[in-house]
């Protein structure tokens, strides 16, 4: 599908009326964005949310990616806790997570690990991680209840659009909804739009060329299929491997999905997907993915249905509510995250997350990744945070650290970092890095020590 690029233009000269006046104002509620806004609230900044879709949890819950990649690196240790450890937590008194015991992490049982290899990254180079598969629904639920007690003012179907700015300073965010078009003005912006919406618009420089062989270029439809007799599927599949993977060899010939991930209800799977080719910053793009996606999602369940053990009563339970995009723009800021740094294991001294390599145990071949706080603040403007996925890294460094846990470690540390220098009455550029790291390892954050602690 293409545009012509011979388009007309109509010139608006508009008086936008002001919604509400914030400390900080976060543009996207996402695991960045819903983690920066309670962060920064909790640290006492009157904060706003503004969420496009009408729940919280982005590629988690609405994109249904329910899988919380490890939290550990193989060992007993875990790296990222704070606030993902909190939303697991509360999903574990819902009965609505499935993940290994804090005891058994690192365990190279060979029960236990026959248990979790059909659980999503719960093993590794045959040891046992952290990582939890959650209901999205559930999930939903838990960051709303989150939010809300910690006081935020959430505005959901509320699509924060372009950054207000006088100068190299950013004021606040336009947005649309059903009420029409809004600003919300705040001392500190921080942008957790995944796609970098409002540092774009805010004039911030930024990187789009995305490597096509890169899992990262791939945009996905995800959906999961329900009424499936898991025990009866599984026992095929272990028995009968040559034949499971024939089945599913004809199933890609025939244009279907094949990626069968288990969930946390046994009846249900999750179909993932990588649909290459479609560019997740062009509308018609975004169309063709939903269409053809659904398209898809319906020859795979017909095939599974007629041909798969385990499957025969099976149906479409839902698709994901909004694309799966995986990489698009990434911020050019104050430090660029590079891929020798994730494979050196550089440790900066502004470092506001530790992250395991969800690929391999931890070992000096295999160090665990550090974020600077530096790639979270933007070239050239100010009163600008990034969190998220459009934070500054190149292509590799952005691919791997791009999943749900990582992503509400930096929105921990930017609701923090912007709290702290609205109280301290300095820019985010100028906050001391120490203070922050200090205030993040009282809410439970893992990061390097030992580190200067400051009161």
């Amino acid at each position: 599908m293409q545009e012509s690029s011979n388009r007309k233009s109509v010139r608006e000269v508009l008086d936008t009326p002001v919604r509400y006046e914030a400390d900080v104002v976060v543009v996207g509620g996402g695991p960045a964005g819903f983690a920066a806004a309670v962060a920064a609230a909790r640290n006492g900044a009157k904060t706003c949310l503004l969420e496009r879709y009408g729940h919280l949890g982005g590629m988690a819950t609405g994109g249904l990616v329910m899988i919380i990649m490890p939290m550990s690196d193989g060992t007993q240790e875990q790296q990222i806790a704070g606030l993902c450890q909190e939303v697991i937590d509360r999903l574990d008194v819902m009965g609505s997570a499935v993940h290994p015991k804090k005891a058994d992490l690192g365990s190279s049982d060979p029960e236990l690990l026959n248990y979790w290899r059909r659980y999503a990254f719960s093993v590794v180079d045959g040891k046992i991680r952290m990582a939890a598969t959650v209901d999205p629904e559930s999930l939903k639920c838990v960051l709303n209840d989150m939010v809300v007690e910690a006081g935020v003012n959430l505005l959901l179907h509320s699509w924060g659009t372009r950054a207000i700015t006088e100068g190299n300073d950013v004021k606040g965010v336009i947005f649309e909804s059903k009420s029409g078009r809004q600003a919300v003005l705040g001392k500190v912006i921080i942008d957790a739009s995944g796609d970098g919406d409002v540092y774009a618009s805010a004039g911030a420089p930024f990187e789009s060329k995305i490597d096509p062989q890169r899992r990262s270029s791939h945009l996905a439809l995800t959906f999961r299929i329900g009424n499936i007799d898991a025990k009866k599927y599984y026992a095929f599949k272990q028995a009968e491997p040559q034949k499971e993977a024939e089945l599913v060899k004809e199933l890609e010939g025939l244009g279907g999905f094949t990626m069968f991930i288990a969930t946390s209800h046994e009846s249900v799977l999750w179909v993932n997907n990588n649909i290459g080719g479609l560019n997740p910053l062009e509308v018609s793009d975004l169309t063709k993915l939903e269409v053809d996606g659904r398209k898809r999602a319906q020859i795979t369940q017909k095939f599974l249905k007629s041909r798969m053990p385990g499957f025969e009563n099976c149906f479409i339970l839902d698709t994901a509510s909004q694309p799966g995009v995986r990489s698009s723009r990434r911020l050019i800021g104050e430090y660029i995250l590079t891929e020798n740094d994730l494979k050196t294991g550089v440790v900066f001294p502004d470092t506001i997350a530790v992250c395991p390599d969800f690929r391999h145990t931890v070992s000096p071949q295999f160090p665990h990744w550090h974020v600077p706080y530096r790639s979270l603040v933007p070239l050239q403007v100010e009163n600008l945070l990034v969190a998220g996925r459009c934070f500054a890294s190149d292509v590799v460094a952005n691919d791997l650290l791009a999943p749900v846990p990582f992503c509400l470690a930096m929105g921990q540390a930017a609701g923090t970092a912007a709290a702290l220098a609205i109280k301290n009455q300095v820019t985010v550029r100028k906050l001391d890095y120490r203070l922050l790291q200090a205030n993040l390892a009282k809410q439970g954050v893992p990061l390097p020590s030992p580190f200067p602690i400051i009161s």
